[in-house]
């Protein structure tokens, strides 16, 4: 499944903030899964920084040249349907960014991760932010904007969400949060702990790191 576009923050080396954070979840030489891995950036980042043994899945042939270009181990292969190929706990963490509500069944996704791999770490645009509720409510339309850029008859999104909807998700699954950042329009960090409301009302995406409960 491939990774949708989104505009977020990043560094004077363009590394993109949401990938920072998740590569500051993932314990240096560990065996991970990107499940939808678009150009192989996040993956690249992971096999330079963390020392990873890194693997990937994406929909598109596209994608996957550009990975294969970057010298990264990435099949094609759809996260709806090639998941159930995987066996229990082949990777120590699997990745899913930006690209959960592309797929046709979200919670089956969510718990072939937490079967797949020891952790899971999940981004996703939260449909939930204060500007969209706007848009909903004084314009009538669905949004448009930089993390959703989309208009409603062309999106690749199926399954938007809010952060309290995943959160009501991982109950339903059965996945512990461990770690959680909400981010900003411009891709930074909401640096200060607050309830599940507020990330709700104010955070433009959201990251979870998860894992079975015992």
């Amino acid at each position: 499944m491939t990774k949708k576009p989104l505009i977020v923050g990043g560094r004077a080396d363009n590394t993109r903030i949401d990938f920072e954070l998740v590569a500051d979840m993932i314990e240096p030489g560990t065996k991970i899964l990107d499940v939808g891995s678009d150009d192989g950036a996040l993956l690249e980042l992971l096999r330079d920084t963390r020392d990873v043994r890194g693997r990937g899945i994406e929909l598109s042939q596209k994608g996957v040249n550009k990975c294969v270009a970057r010298g990264l181990s990435v099949i094609q292969g759809d996260a709806d349907e090639d998941l159930i190929y995987y066996p229990d706990d082949s990777f120590d963490y699997v990745i899913l960014s930006q690209t959960i509500q592309a797929t046709r069944n979200p919670k089956m996704v969510l718990e072939h991760l937490l079967r797949i791999g020891r952790r899971a770490i999940v981004s996703f645009p939260n449909f939930g932010h204060w500007r969209v509720r706007t848009d909903l409510l004084l314009r009538g339309t669905m949004p448009v904007n930089d993390y959703l850029p989309y208009s409603w008859y062309d999106t690749p999104n199926i399954h938007f969400c809010t952060v309290r909807d995943f959160v009501n998700l991982c109950g339903e699954t059965e996945a512990k949060i461990e770690k959680a950042h909400g981010l900003q329009g411009n891709g930074e960090r909401i640096s200060f702990s607050a309830p599940w409301w507020f990330w709700n009302l104010f955070a433009e995406q959201a990251i979870f790191l998860l894992r079975r409960k015992d």
